[in-house]
């Protein structure tokens, strides 16, 4: 026993899902029968396969060789205590994890190379690597670790490991280098796998079977995208690193019922409520511990249970809006930062036939480009690699459905034509504002002229304490009042699943709801928006009408539209030039007399301005004079080159 917590655990009532529908027979005793030997478990070859090692896919090896010499004898990141500390003195939780990111990334680096190679310097820098994470304090990652909480502590507690996505990584990490470089590093340094076995049990294995009050266990019924992720590494990490076949067996069977929870969890059209940046460590982690354990168990536990996992391969290419563009709810960004392993989305889609999905996953692989990188993780790194399918995939043109609606999320998304981004794309929002991540956007809609966003939502800036403490709602891209609703008599939105849209429907283009839910007021009798899709003109009309019980004291009301790129204003107008030179939209609204101020939000984050450049502009338009009960219809138009000049001043 390692721990020396106090807290007791939860009882581990078997729970019946998809996966336990699928599979009846499953438990302990029969996957000590079926489980592959742990040298075998992993689906990837070892370094001693020569005909796979001595000549891995050239450019990313290249890549990888590129960024390993440039710090080839420097000095590892180090994760310095005071790192670890700030994120309980001061919030900033960033500092630290990028440190403990790039060790990761060095590590993985080396140990291909070393696969490669077999030479001895790389495997220096591979026991070098491993070793630090070895004797690394804590493999939770700050914003995360309940030290404090338990222990009074701002540094790990040594004794009371904590179970989080970081200890999940690094355990995941050392296991996927047992099984790649084992042989050689026993050769080379003995001594050094026995190691990463007492490391990866003390402070990942034992704690994951001993607890299970653990958060994202989801024994409460709040399953998340923490669910999949963790016990995808811990999966890992027991079928290489455990020799105990009852007791791995035993491992493995709480990782198969973890997984059923967040499996039944999925709703029936596939949709994320945390959003699209957040399906690659969600519901695509799901995916790839299941192919994991179908190979574990030479195909007994095989397939893909419950319809919900097989609709969520498409989730992807639903929220994309074109090019690097994605539709971008709750904490995810508009244009995420990197390659995100498309491989991964390759698989799954050929695992369950989804020949659009595989075409969006395929967009991305460019013959001469790297077939992954090195930024999520060795695992999925090797896995890439060794998928002749993937390595040898022709690009495709993403599949860019003409309509998305998602009664789970009320989320709908509609353009011109399938296949092309050309056009005003429309996407708008019901839902509620108590889901996973949140952000107070109930009603919000977004519009992309060309695949770009022009009406958009912010996204999140870079995660801090605040972000998921008690002044969430104080950070300014997760209120209302910067997305594009209405600001009712000075009143945003509240947080909570009880603020919620009403009477949504959805048809051909169109969404119809009720806001006033939304608000902690009582005196909005209904505040109901339509937003459609114009096909045959191309334009977008945005709807409001509202009835609100009279006070003359009230505060003023506007609606609120949050523009990317150039604006200028004009009477009942204005005229916006869109990143990425994507071209004009103009946005008429009605009544014209309604006033219209900008403000400018300087964007001093570096998450927030590599999205969006250097600001943002808010437009707030006064509908107060409308009247208790009034009406708003808001135009956006695309400009073309051969239409007159927009007028107006800035």
């Amino acid at each position: 026993m390692f721990s020396s917590s106090p807290r007791c655990h939860a009882p581990n009532d078997r729970f019946a899902g998809p996966l336990a529908a699928a599979w009846p027979d499953t438990g302990a005793d029969l996957l000590a029968r079926v489980l592959v030997p742990p040298a075998e478990a992993l689906p990837v070859p070892a370094a001693g396969d020569r005909a796979t090692w001595a000549r891995p896919d050239a450019a990313t090896l290249e890549h990888l060789r590129a960024g390993a010499e440039r710090e080839r004898g420097t000095p590892w990141p180090e994760t310095l205590a005071h790192l670890y500390a700030r994120f309980f003195r001061d919030g900033d939780r960033d500092a630290y994890e990028q440190r403990v990111f790039a060790r990761h990334r060095r590590l993985t680096r080396a140990a291909v190379l070393a696969a490669a190679t077999l030479d001895g310097g790389w495997l220096d820098e591979v026991v070098d690597g491993v070793t630090l994470l070895c004797e690394q304090s804590g493999w939770c990652w700050p914003a995360h670790d309940d030290t404090r909480a338990v222990h009074g502590a701002v540094l790990p507690t040594v004794t009371d490991p904590c179970l989080d996505l970081g200890a999940g990584e690094v355990a995941a990490q050392l296991a996927w280098v047992d099984h790649l470089l084992g042989e050689p590093l026993d050769a080379h340094t003995p001594g050094l796998r026995t190691r990463v076995r007492y490391e990866v049990d003390r402070r990942v294995l034992t704690p994951f079977a001993r607890r299970r009050d653990w958060h994202w266990l989801g024994l409460d019924g709040d399953v998340h995208n923490w669910s999949p992720w963790i016990h995808g590494n811990v999966l890992v990490a027991a079928l290489r690193l455990i020799d105990d076949q009852s007791r791995r067996a035993a491992l493995v069977d709480l990782v198969v019922q973890g997984l059923d929870r967040y499996v039944a969890a999925l709703p029936a059209d596939g949709a994320i409520d945390e959003g699209y940046a957040y399906w690659w460590n969600g519901a695509c982690r799901a995916h790839e511990a299941l192919d994991l354990l179908a190979h574990a168990t030479g195909g007994a536990l095989g397939g893909v249970p419950g319809e919900a996992l097989r609709h969520t391969v498409a989730f992807p290419h639903r929220m994309h809006l074109g090019g690097e563009w994605y539709l971008n709810h709750a904490d995810g960004s508009a244009r995420p930062a990197g390659g995100q392993p498309w491989h991964a989305l390759h698989r799954a889609a050929r695992r369950v036939g989804d020949t659009d999905a595989r075409a969006h996953a395929a967009a991305h692989r460019r013959p001469g480009e790297p077939v992954a990188g090195e930024e999520h993780g060795l695992g999925r790194l090797l896995r890439a690699l060794t998928d002749p399918e993937w390595v040898a995939a022709e690009p495709a043109p993403p599949p860019l459905p003409r309509e998305v609606w998602l009664p789970s999320t009320q989320v709908l998304l509609a353009r011109p034509a399938a296949g092309s981004p050309a056009g005003l794309t429309l996407a708008v929002k019901g839902g509620h504002n108590g889901e996973h991540h949140n952000h107070n956007d109930v009603g919000s809609v977004v519009v992309a002229l060309d695949g770009v966003p022009v009406l958009v939502d912010a996204g999140r800036p870079t995660y801090t304490a605040q972000t998921f403490g008690p002044g969430r709602y104080d950070i300014w891209t997760m209120r209302s009042d910067w997305h594009n609703v209405p600001h009712i008599r000075g009143t945003a939105q509240a947080p909570g699943r009880a603020h919620a849209a009403r009477d949504v429907t959805a048809a051909a283009g169109e969404l119809r709801l009720d806001l006033a839910g939304a608000y902690p007021r009582s005196d909005i009798r209904h505040w109901r928006r339509t937003a459609r899709l114009e096909r045959h003109s191309g334009r977008i009309v945005v709807v409001d009408d509202w009835a609100l019980d009279p006070d003359a004291s009230a505060a003023p009301t506007h609606l609120h539209l949050l523009v990317a790129g150039d604006v200028r204003i004009g009477a009942g107008h204005a005229d916006v030039t869109a990143l990425d030179g994507a071209g004009r939209v103009r946005l008429r609204w009605q009544p014209r007399s309604a006033p219209c101020a900008s403000t400018t939000r300087v964007l001093d984050d570096p998450m927030l301005a590599g999205v969006w450049g250097q600001r943002l502009t808010r437009l707030a338009i006064d509908v107060t004079a409308a009247g208790t009960t009034g009406t708003f219809a808001l135009t956006v138009e695309q400009v073309h080159p051969h239409d007159a000049p927009p007028g107006g001043s800035r």
